[in-house]
C-alpha cells in the first residue's frame, strides 16, 4: 500500500510540513498529558490539605499549615512561566538529566500547573453545601469519609471544569516552552514560522493549538454536564 504522505505523491514541501507539524503535535500531546497527570498527583492532595486546614471552615483547622502552604502556592502561581522554566533549569537537569526537549518541559509544566490544580480542588470543595458535611457528621462519618465519599463526589462537576481549564492553560504553557527549547508546536512556530519566515508553519501551529483547546473544552464541558445531570 502506498503511504498517503509519500513525498512522491504530495510533494516534498507538503511532506516536510506534515511531518514537522505531526511530530510537534505529538510532542505537545505528550507534554500536556504527562504534566496534567503529574500536576494532579501533586495538586489534588495539596488542595485537600488547603481545604481541611482552612482556619475558618476546615475540617481540621490549622492556621500555620494553611498560611504557609497558601503562600508557597501563591508565589508559584505568580511567577511567569518562561521565568519559571529558567529558574527550574538546574532542578530539571538533575531530575531528567537534560534541560531541553519534551521530557524536560514536563517538569516546569507540572510545577506551574500543580498550584493551579490545588486551588481548583480547594475552591470546588468550598462550593459544596456545608449542610452535606453536617449530615455526614450526624451519621458518624470520619473526616476522610466526609472528604472522599461526600465532598469530592459532590464537587466532581466543578473539579472537572477546573481540570479542563488547567489542561487548556497547559496547552498554552507548552507553546511557551517551545520558545526555550521545549519542542512541540510552540517550537515550530518560533523556528519555522518566525525565524525562517515560513508563515504556513506559524498558521498551522496556531490552528492546531486552537483545535486542541476547543476539543478539550468540549469534552470537559460534556463530562461536567453529564455529572451534573446525574446528581
Amino acid at each position: 500500500m502506498v503511504s498517503i504522505i509519500n513525498p512522491e505523491i504530495i510533494g516534498p514541501e507538503v511532506y516536510k510540513f506534515l511531518s514537522v507539524i505531526g511530530i510537534s503535535t505529538l510532542q505537545t500531546y505528550v507534554m500536556v498529558l504527562f504534566s496534567t497527570i503529574f500536576s494532579m498527583i501533586i495538586g489534588i492532595p495539596l488542595g485537600i490539605i488547603l481545604f481541611t486546614r482552612n482556619p475558618s471552615s476546615g475540617l481540621k483547622p490549622n492556621t500555620l499549615i494553611y498560611q504557609s502552604l497558601s503562600v508557597i502556592i501563591n508565589i508559584l502561581r505568580a511567577i511567569p512561566f518562561v521565568i519559571l522554566v529558567i529558574l527550574l533549569l538546574p532542578f530539571t537537569r538533575a531530575l531528567v538529566h537534560t534541560a531541553i526537549g519534551t521530557k524536560a518541559s514536563i517538569v516546569p509544566l507540572t510545577i506551574a500547573a500543580a498550584p493551579f490544580v490545588a486551588r481548583v480542588i480547594e475552591s470546588s470543595l468550598k462550593e459544596v453545601d456545608p449542610g452535606v458535611i453536617q449530615a455526614g457528621r450526624s451519621m458518624g462519618s470520619t473526616n476522610n469519609q466526609i472528604i472522599f465519599k461526600i465532598l469530592i463526589p459532590e464537587a466532581l462537576p466543578s473539579i472537572v471544569n477546573g481540570i479542563t481549564l488547567t489542561i487548556i492553560n497547559l496547552i498554552g504553557y507548552s507553546a511557551m516552552a517551545g520558545t526555550v527549547g521545549g519542542g512541540g508546536l510552540g517550537d515550530v512556530a518560533i523556528r519555522y514560522g518566525y525565524q525562517r519566515y515560513r508563515v504556513g508553519y506559524m498558521i498551522g501551529s496556531v490552528v492546531i493549538i486552537l483545535l486542541l483547546v476547543e476539543i478539550i473544552q468540549l469534552i470537559g464541558t460534556h463530562i461536567s454536564n453529564r455529572m451534573q445531570a446525574k446528581r
